[in-house]
């Protein structure tokens, strides 16, 4: 039982985790590419969000949505 806890611990301190530890090592040799690699990620995230958004809206526009107040029972 214990093989199996440590085989899990292996998986995500060698494996899942080993982008996070390469990116900690960039952070020491350059600090601007670990940053730009940060920014670049919080620009894929925050397009993503517009994307939802905008999605809502459309569907929003629509009146596709049953707003009702007996919609749900629970209400």
């Amino acid at each position: 039982m214990k093989d199996f806890f440590y085989s899990i611990q292996d998986l995500f301190v060698n494996v899942l985790f080993a982008p996070m530890d390469s990116l900690r090592a960039l952070e020491l040799e350059n600090w601007f590419a670990a940053s730009t690699i940060s920014w670049i990620f919080m620009l894929i995230g925050f397009a993503a969000m517009v994307y939802w958004m905008l999605q809502l809206k459309k569907f929003n526009d629509n009146n596709e949505e049953d707003k009702s107040i007996s919609s749900h029972s629970f209400l």
